[in-house]
């Protein structure tokens, strides 16, 4: 369960429960799409909490899956959840796996942050909590949100808040937060960013720092990045007849998906619109709401 356009006044406060650490988006249609095959191989690229795996393991019999995930407590509950299952785990990012050529029968990506890591606090995704300016999916990696806040030159701060976050008051923002400098918690950088922006503003559906959440969320993790070169990457691992799926969250992600699965000269396109949530689902999830999934498939 994905999103980024996450509206932080709308979702539940509590740390997420190892019950309920991922719900699959658009879980039905993404198997139903997936045409999973007895015997099948496949490739889960953001493995999270494992509810796609869990969905691709059910839906035909000797069906085997290799599971990525940049996360090592996603990989760690994940290994327990699926102990003495057809699962392999690679711990890492999408982008640096390699796999040998028509390997798969189908491949998927649920791009973006997942609720675990969301849900809880100290992994800095989020500003409902107080919590220190981290954001890195693998916390192994070096560059964190808060050497970004505290030591990026202005220019290169407005720069990625409108690029990534494509927030109209980018440079404004950044102007704010060199000013304030240094911050130490989510929080007090959540209250920067407000302050930034003119008072009848401040108190919509959406909180005014989502969209430079998100902007620093992607310059952390270099998502855009590593998306466009798995999305170069992934088709070549797909046997023929082999279907890719990739479940998106906003704009940034869904155009280079639309364009690469277009563009790809051996994939058939099986979604001239993406799929979206149905109303149940919305209902019951409302993180799915901006979600869609695009499906393409192998040529033989």
């Amino acid at each position: 369960m994905k999103d980024i356009e996450l509206c932080e006044k709308d979702t539940p406060g509590s740390d997420v429960s190892i019950d309920t650490y991922h719900v699959p988006v658009l879980g039905q249609e993404l198997i139903a799409g997936l045409a999973v095959r007895p015997g099948g191989r496949y490739l889960d690229a953001t493995l999270g909490g494992g509810g796609h795996t869990s969905l691709i393991l059910a839906a035909a019999p000797d069906v085997t899956v290799v599971a990525i995930d940049r996360d090592e407590q996603a990989i760690r509950f994940c290994q327990a959840r699926f102990a003495n299952l057809p699962v392999e785990f690679w711990h890492g990012n999408f982008a640096e796996y390699q796999s040998s050529e028509a390997e798969f029968d189908g491949i998927i990506a649920d791009l973006g942050v997942s609720s675990a890591q969301f849900d809880t606090p100290e992994r800095g995704f989020s500003f409902r909590h107080p919590a220190q300016l981290d954001m890195r999916m693998n916390q192994q990696q070096s560059l964190t949100a808060e050497e970004i806040i505290n030591h990026w030159e202005e220019v290169k701060l407005a720069d990625i808040i409108y690029k990534y976050g494509e927030e109209r008051l980018s440079r404004r923002i950044a102007r704010r937060i060199v000013q304030g400098r240094p911050f130490q918690t989510t929080t007090e950088l959540a209250g920067a960013i407000a302050s930034s922006f003119p008072p009848k503003q401040r108190n919509g559906r959406i909180h005014p720092a989502t969209r430079t959440f998100q902007a620093l969320r992607i310059a952390v993790n270099s998502e855009l990045a590593s998306l466009e070169t798995f999305l170069h990457q992934a088709p070549r691992w797909l046997k023929p007849g082999g279907r890719i799926g990739i479940i998106t969250f906003h704009s940034l992600e869904d155009r280079p998906v639309k364009h690469q699965l277009r563009g790809t000269p051996n994939l058939q396109v099986l979604t001239k619109k993406p799929i979206g949530p149905q109303s149940e689902e919305v209902a019951r999830n409302p993180r799915s709401r901006s979600a869609k999934l695009r499906l393409a498939e192998r040529l033989t």
